[in-house]
């Protein structure tokens, strides 16, 4: 089991709705999309998730997730990731994005 984490460190973490918005293909990169997605910002923000084994670009598109919006800039390659969208591991092997159930507005912090 993990440590565990007072309810103020868990609440620096800042869950949003987020909605992807297009996919594209990394060069070289056979694990890794490139996602712009919505969280309700001026401007889209990009992550890069490596979800390619399990879903194909025209599953993700539309599609509702939950992202933690305020982790620290990553650069993987010439790119940088604006952020981390939660999954998990299924009993196949497989991810499943953490999704919600009903439609929601970009940017509505989980709580």
């Amino acid at each position: 089991m993990a440590e565990t984490i007072s309810f103020n460190d868990f609440k620096k973490a800042e869950l949003k709705v987020a909605k992807i918005l297009s996919v594209e293909d990394i060069l070289g990169k056979d694990k890794l999309f490139k996602l712009s997605i919505d969280i309700g910002e001026e401007n889209p923000r990009t992550l890069i998730a490596g979800v390619k084994e399990f879903y194909s670009k025209e599953e993700l598109v539309g599609k509702q997730i939950i992202v933690v919006a305020n982790l620290e800039r990553k650069r993987i390659g010439s790119l940088v990731s604006e952020g981390m969208l939660l999954a998990v591991k299924a009993l196949d092997g497989s991810y499943a994005l953490l999704t919600i159930e009903k439609e929601a507005k970009a940017g509505t912090l989980v709580d």
